[in-house]
């Protein structure tokens, strides 16, 4: 069997779409990205920063406003890169994928970007195209008549996306990442908090540039089932943006209303124990609520926004020699996560 059965090189974009994309405008160049590029038909903005790419989609009449309709504001679709976009629909419709004819992306000449159905009836699109001016001008995007360049806060990939599925969901789509496109396991998880928990897998593209994370729950009231309940489905629950000096990015952050996740006082005194070999500012560390996990070979440093994508958030990762997803803060970023649940009340018992 194929290691790569579609010719997977990596990720190429992702999409957002939402009621209010001015809102969303705002906060991608608050992290960072530039505006650069525009579709003048399909009013689809481009947003960039290191190689990172993200879309944001205000077309009506779209799939993305169809979806957006159904989710609010969410990730409609990502694009994957491979060497033949074709070629690629057809092994992975071949493998068990739903092709999608027609989306929001077409080529020059109007042929559709070839698409397949994915988390939550999302799409992947998969883009050929070894020079990325040239695969832009390809899909009739132009340079922004109102381009805004911005200083980057130091994010150069897309280190990992995590999805949150239906409990007894996590193996089927498991299976769908590993026999269409060939990923791999890599880890599992079994995490519990104060008051929830989860179980996930993470799996590794076959071409080893991202993983993708599947978490499922079983308490009604865990992050997996509130993000299923506003999101309406399945789908992308947030996204890690890679940095080579997570300080130094959090600094760059700082005045622009992006909130992160706060620590408990003890987690700090056991993480020093556990990795003990960290060089950064440990008290710059403590006060910023950045996370710590490693091992003899090496160390990350992580840090998580409350939700700022309708149920979507972001995570900040730096990475020394160490390629976890932050095991051994699993505990103390549940009972996190759990406090901002308690402040929004989501554990409060309905009055009768």
């Amino acid at each position: 069997m194929s290691i790569n059965p579609v010719g997977l090189q990596g990720i190429d974009f992702i999409e957002f779409v939402a009621p209010e994309p001015e809102r969303l405008d705002r906060l991608f160049r608050a992290f960072g990205f530039s505006r650069t590029l525009h579709h003048p038909a399909r009013r689809i903005d481009l947003y960039e920063q290191g190689e990172i790419r993200l879309l944001l989609n205000r077309g009506s009449g779209s799939f993305a406003a169809g979806f957006s309709a159904l989710h609010g504001p969410s990730i409609s679709s990502m694009g994957w890169k491979v060497h033949d976009g074709l070629k690629a629909q057809e092994a992975a419709v071949s493998r068990g994928a739903r092709a999608r004819t027609e989306g929001d992306l077409f080529f020059r000449d109007g042929r559709p970007v070839p698409a397949v159905y994915g988390i939550g009836e999302s799409l992947i699109y998969l883009v050929d195209g070894a020079n990325p001016q040239e695969k832009w001008e390809r899909m009739g995007f132009v340079p922004h008549p109102e381009a805004v360049r911005v200083a980057s806060k130091g994010f150069t990939l897309l280190d990992h996306l995590t999805n949150n599925v239906e409990k007894g969901t996590m193996g089927r789509w498991s299976s769908f990442y590993k026999d269409v496109f060939g990923f791999t396991e890599v880890r599992y998880f079994d995490i519990r908090g104060a008051k929830t928990g989860l179980t996930s897998y993470a799996l590794r593209s076959p071409c080893g540039t991202f993983c993708i994370p599947i978490n499922e729950a079983d308490e009604k009231k865990s992050q997996i089932n509130e993000y299923l309940d506003e999101y309406k489905g399945p789908g992308v629950q947030h996204l890690a943006f890679l940095t080579t000096d997570i300080l130094s990015s959090l600094k760059a952050l700082d005045g622009l209303g992006i909130e992160m996740l706060d620590m408990d006082d003890d987690y700090y005194r056991e993480a020093y124990q556990r990795v003990p070999q960290v060089t950064e500012d440990r008290e710059e560390i403590r006060r910023r609520n950045v996370l710590i996990d490693g091992d003899e070979e090496g160390y990350l440093l992580q840090i998580f926004t409350r939700n700022l994508i309708g149920p979507i958030f972001i995570e900040i990762i730096q990475r020394k020699n160490h390629l976890s997803f932050g095991e051994g803060n699993f505990s103390a970023l549940f009972r996190s996560i759990e406090r901002d649940q308690a402040k929004r009340g989501v554990f409060d018992e309905p009055r009768g």
